[in-house]
């Protein structure tokens, strides 16, 4: 969906995250297969055929949601040929960086250089349950996630691990090792989930791309959601700048929905969450909890005809200072109205953002 530039400003690339179920599995004989998996790789090479230019999945464990993205997005780059696509996020506390950055650089040469992959903590309460899966994190998760995160850098960077010796097959003795394969443009289109400014500046200094979700951390000073949000985008940039990588590449999701008749009106209101009002026009920002557990503002949620979506976003200073625009679609959509949500969007919100923006 990217338009020509202006001399001004790039067109924003449009995208939507989605959370693909491994659940509705059916067997035939030997054959085992998902129809949740099946139906998300539909999702996705219908939105390619319409025109958007990033897909991204969410990343859950130890549920019925994706677990395994990188083998997905794999699976998604034999099938289609545009699209990019991404991760929002991959939660760093669970994952070794060595095997992580062999993942990320094997998936990026599957899809053609096609990856986005989004890092960031994850959960951020209750490790106890995934102590037995993925081993218990000692002292503060925020260290080890930090670990994580500069010794995959290092590694995508291509840091040498070893010299090989006389037990390394095929590699002459004393030939520097690294990890494979080594991708080099791969490090220029990872980015991390940072909420509040200071891990925004993190990102900001490392080279990535910040994403910014429907969420900011409350930090007790009344400001709104939005004030909250253009805090960390701000120290973002600022950190990029100085760090000498320009001005980066933030990308801002919304859960802002139009719909065209009264029945797709009636659905779509079942979908929203549970403490919010289940009604048409724009619901305010919320206070409540993030899945960590600690206090955050959520952003408001506009389920609405397309003109009043895109009105909703182009009033929204995050919005008109991204880089890219994705549209959350609700979790527990049915398939059919994932789709439908996309075209609609597609179709009848995006060329008003885009004429709006440029």
């Amino acid at each position: 969906m990217s338009a020509a530039a202006s001399s001004t400003r790039e067109a924003p690339r449009i995208g939507f995250v989605a959370q693909v179920e491994h659940t509705g599995v059916r067997t035939s004989g030997a054959a085992v297969s998902s129809t949740g998996l099946a139906e998300g790789i539909d999702l996705f090479t219908a939105a390619e055929e319409l025109g958007f230019d990033v897909g991204y999945v969410r990343v859950r464990h130890l549920q019925g949601a994706l677990a395994s993205p990188l083998l997905f997005l794999a699976a998604l780059g034999q099938r289609t040929s545009r699209l990019q696509l991404g991760t929002a996020v991959i939660p760093l506390r669970f994952e070794n960086p060595g095997r992580l950055a062999e993942d990320l650089a094997t998936a990026d040469l599957l899809t053609g250089g096609r990856l986005r992959a989004g890092l960031g903590s994850g959960y951020s309460a209750h490790d106890a349950n995934y102590a037995r899966a993925f081993g218990a994190v000692p002292g503060d998760v925020r260290d080890r996630v930090d670990r994580v995160l500069h010794d995959l850098l290092a590694l995508l960077d291509g840091e040498i691990v070893a010299t090989a010796d006389a037990h390394i097959e095929d590699v002459e003795r004393g030939t520097p090792l690294r990890v494979q394969p080594q991708v080099p443009s791969l490090r220029s289109r990872l980015a991390y989930g940072a909420a509040s400014p200071e891990r925004a500046a993190m990102a900001g200094q490392l080279g990535l791309g910040l994403q910014l979700a429907t969420l900011a951390p409350d930090d007790g000073s009344g400001r709104s959601f939005e004030q909250l949000q253009l805090a960390a985008l701000e120290a973002y940039r600022e950190a990029a700048r100085a760090a000498g990588h320009g001005e980066g590449h933030v990308m801002v999701s919304r859960q802002m929905l139009p719909v065209e008749s009264e029945a797709e009106l009636e659905r779509y209101m079942t979908l929203l969450p549970r403490e919010r009002d289940a009604r048409p026009g724009i619901a305010g920002e919320h206070a409540g909890q993030e899945i960590g557990g600690r206090r955050a503002v959520f952003s408001r949620i506009v389920l609405d005809d397309p003109g009043t979506v895109a009105r909703a976003l182009l009033a929204d200073p995050v919005v008109q200072a991204a880089d890219e625009i994705v549209l959350v679609l609700p979790l527990g959509a049915p398939a059919a109205d994932q789709r439908a949500m996309l075209r609609t969007f597609g179709r009848h919100v995006v060329p008003h953002l885009l004429t709006a923006i440029l």
